[in-house]
């Protein structure tokens, strides 16, 4: 039987990373996120914000990891596995730009569904930027609405994880899935 997977998701700096890492350390099996990863990767190659430069490439490389993820997910024998942002993750950002994308995105959308998405709401008092995270609050919320509606767009019906602290959000997740 394979794994119930869930994704969780949401615009940069809303907190979904430190709660995934909350349900990492409380011993659920948790996929992370996979752009830091490429963004750093294209620097190695010369490339200082390959989403910017080369957005298409930036998007190609993170479909084939998000997929791999999903099928990750898939080969464990494991009742539910976490997954910081799902492959309709890769279409919301290419959604928010005039750059033409093929049809094997949508295909790959429609082929690799998950059973829960939890979205993560923009929240000003915990946004910030670094060196891969470039988005300012306002480009936070427009990502938000672009992630939520790609959802949708997709059959989902992604359940908004309210502002509180780590072990609140942490809690409520759990606590919606029944498994707390």
């Amino acid at each position: 039987m394979k794994p119930k997977k869930i994704v969780i998701t949401g615009g940069p700096s809303t907190g979904k990373t430190t709660v995934i890492n909350k349900i990492d350390a409380l011993g659920y099996t948790c996929l992370h996120e996979i752009s830091r990863d490429v963004t750093l990767a294209a620097r190695e190659e010369g490339i200082t914000q390959l989403f910017i430069t080369n957005p298409l490439l930036f998007s190609d490389r993170l479909l084939a990891g998000r997929l791999d993820q999903f099928n990750t997910a898939n080969t464990l024998e494991k009742d539910i596995v976490f997954l910081d942002r799902g492959v309709p993750d890769v279409v919301a950002y290419l959604n928010g730009t005039d750059i033409m994308y093929g049809e094997n995105y949508k295909e790959t959308c429609n082929a690799a569904k998950y059973d829960v998405v939890f979205i993560f709401p923009p929240w000003e008092e915990i946004h910030s930027n670094d060196n891969e995270r470039y988005e300012d609050f306002e480009e936070a919320k427009r990502i938000h609405q672009l992630l939520d509606q790609t959802y949708k767009d997709y059959g989902y019906t992604p359940i908004i994880v309210p502002t509180g602290t780590v072990e609140e959000r942490t809690n409520f997740i759990l606590e919606t899935l029944n498994i707390s």
